[in-house]
């Protein structure tokens, strides 16, 4: 929105509204890489307890959209673990992209692991589909208004476990509707310390070439008995490698310029862990999702400088239910 007259005390207020908005958003930054960077790749000999299901110790690595890797690393009963777990969220938020908008979500997911091998569906069933800033098929839209099931992801992954070193390589098919159809390899090595580093890099070999880096860090904290704190940090950058990237120019009124290439989204998470029954828990949580630069969120003439759409400061609340085996 622009104001055609502005006296020198609205201007003022405007640029002081301006300083603080970029004052804060450089703060949270800061505290996002700073969080990362300094305890992130800490080797500290505190260190997260071994997690016991049905008599076995499992070693977790955590995946980007819920669903949890658990590896079965001392089989005393059986060599098989895994999860399903069921979330339902008043938004869905993908590497800072808004994918579902006035509507709630609801994303089962189940994981089954064995010795290392690893394969899980995941899917997101949106109550009410509406466009967004990243969500833009007409085709899609038509179906505005209805409950629709517009994704399901399948991976394949194999983990490769050394004490508290963790290295995962696999697959993933992203089935959606709201956009085409792709494939993606990807690479993930975490450390099971203080604050469970974690750098995941992904690959787009198909619709969409481009590579995704994610780092993250996430520690639990004891409440009572068993239920815990559970924060979280992360943030990403994105190379496109794909003609699909080209930026928006004002000049050509198009998609004609440069790759983008940006760091992207930044993500600051907190919830608790609730044990309800043998190996069943609930996890109430809060994502706070922001556009980590000046890129991430351009607009240029009202279009979003990113082909895929530009990133906003986000809140995504709700709740999982999850059985561990």
């Amino acid at each position: 929105m622009a104001l055609a007259v502005v006296d020198g005390e609205e201007k003022a207020q405007v640029s002081c509204n301006k300083n603080w908005g970029g004052i804060v958003m450089k703060s949270l930054r800061i505290l996002v890489f700073t969080m990362i960077m300094v305890f992130g790749f800490s080797t500290t000999s505190i260190y997260a307890e071994e997690k016991k299901v049905d008599g076995k110790t499992v070693h977790e690595v955590p995946t980007e959209k819920g669903a949890t890797l658990a590896h079965t690393v001392k089989p005393e009963t059986s060599p098989v673990s895994g999860s399903a777990t069921v979330g339902v969220f008043n938004r869905y938020i993908f590497r800072g992209y808004e994918l579902s908008n006035s509507s709630f979500v609801v994303q089962p997911a189940i994981s089954v692991s064995y010795r290392g091998f690893s394969a899980t569906l995941w899917s997101n069933i949106d109550s009410n589909v509406n466009g967004t800033q990243s969500v833009t098929n007409a085709n899609y839209l038509s179906n505005t208004g209805k409950k629709d099931l517009n994704e399901t992801d399948f991976t394949l992954s194999y983990t490769y476990v050394i004490d508290k070193l963790s290295l995962t390589g696999g697959y993933i098919y992203y089935g959606t509707d709201y956009t085409a159809e792709t494939d993606e390899v990807f690479v993930t090595i975490a450390y099971d310390t203080l604050l469970k580093p974690t750098l995941s890099v992904y690959r787009d070999i198909n619709e969409y070439g481009g590579t995704y880096f994610n780092l993250s860090i996430a520690h639990s904290f004891p409440v009572y008995k068993e239920i815990t704190l559970d924060l979280g940090a992360s943030a990403g950058y994105f190379a496109g490698s794909d003609d699909y990237w080209k930026t928006y120019q004002s000049s050509t009124a198009a998609y004609t310029g440069k790759k983008y290439s940006a760091f992207h989204d930044g993500m600051l998470k907190a919830g608790f862990t609730i044990p309800i029954a043998k190996n069943v828990s609930v996890q109430p949580l809060a994502q706070y999702w922001f556009p980590l630069s000046n890129k991430a969120k351009k607009s240029v003439g009202g279009n979003s400088y990113n082909p895929n759409g530009k990133l906003d400061e986000t809140l995504v609340t709700g709740i999982n239910l999850t059985l561990s085996f």
